[in-house]
């Protein structure tokens, strides 16, 4: 990151999410100086949907900072390919196929427009602004309606050879008949069970079997959230308390087996569910102790991002605009 930049101290971040967008306008110091969203649907084509962006994003410019001071643009999408710009067959988005999107934004614009997914986007943001500021070593790991990652080796995010490196997501983590079916197709992803999504559906099958009394059987069993769970747990919830124990082994076995993969200092884990506080972080550790390698015993941190929700996205989108030329 630039700070010395005078002229142009400002840079935007755009967050491309299924249901909103979200974009700000963002100074040196990670402070988001303006802040607005529209929604990413109702747009029949990904030219409409960038000029919508636009007509609501560059009037929050000239009144905050001006047009004129903005360095860069970074956006944060599904499937964004950081070195093309472009989003490839994201399944949650409306538009399918190759979308040019970082172009059609540079072009709309007339400024330079850098783009990777949004799990990255998250890591060069955590790396930036959050708890892994001065890092050159870790893994950001994303617990949402799915299971994302950015993976950060010599202060580098590591995109592969095609741009789509890091999808640990969808580590295939258990196998057979009894694996879960995951949205991108295959079966046993470690996104199938410890996303939100997967939080929920554990949910259901510990419920239903559950020999114990618990508050959670009081919901319709398909409308558990991950959120309810938690609030059970708090409340002392012993079925809650075991789903949250389930969850926080299978992802520590996993986090074990990247810590091996590229020996980071920290694993950073973001979104709602790393928030549920003792009741997710206990079993991971316990479980990351129990399954890691003897070499790399006691040497990489566990850490919650700091960095508010809300602000996360962009912040992180925001961040890549700062190395643009």
């Amino acid at each position: 990151m630039d700070a010395s930049n005078i002229d142009k101290p400002y840079v935007v971040g755009i967050d491309v999410g299924g249901t909103n967008t979200v974009f700000g306008i963002v100074d040196a110091r990670g402070e988001i100086k303006a802040q607005s969203s529209i929604s990413t649907r109702g747009h029949a084509t990904a030219e409409e949907y960038v000029s919508a962006v636009c007509n609501a994003m560059i009037p929050l410019i000239e009144e905050t900072v001006g047009i004129d001071k903005i360095k860069g643009v970074g956006v944060g999408a599904p499937n964004g390919n950081y070195y093309n710009g472009t989003i490839e067959f994201a399944p949650n988005l409306p538009w399918r196929g190759v979308i040019p999107l970082a172009k059609l934004f540079e072009d709309r614009l007339g400024i330079p427009c850098a783009l990777t997914n949004d799990a990255n986007a998250a890591a060069v943001g955590e790396m930036t602004y959050g708890v892994a500021k001065g890092m050159k070593n870790f893994i950001m790991i994303t617990l949402g309606t799915g299971v994302g990652s950015g993976i950060v080796i010599d202060g580098h995010v590591v995109y592969g050879h095609d741009g789509f490196a890091g999808e640990l997501g969808h580590v295939i983590v258990r196998r057979g008949a009894d694996a879960r079916q995951c949205g991108c197709g295959r079966k046993g992803c470690l996104e199938a069970y410890c996303s939100a999504t997967g939080v929920a559906r554990t949910a259901k099958e510990i419920v239903t079997n559950a020999t114990e009394e618990t508050s959670l059987s009081k919901i319709k069993i398909d409308d558990i959230t991950s959120k309810d769970v938690y609030e059970a747990a708090v409340a002392g919830d012993k079925v809650a308390q075991s789903i949250f124990d389930f969850t926080g082994n299978m992802l520590g076995e996993a986090i074990a087996n990247f810590i091996a993969f590229s020996s980071p200092e920290a694993v950073v884990l973001f979104g709602g569910l790393a928030k549920s506080g003792k009741y997710i972080m206990d079993p991971i550790k316990e479980s990351v102790d129990k399954n890691i390698l003897n070499i790399f015993k006691g040497k990489t941190k566990l850490l919650v991002s700091d960095l508010k929700d809300s602000d996360a996205a962009v912040l992180g989108a925001s961040a890549l605009a700062w190395e643009l030329k």
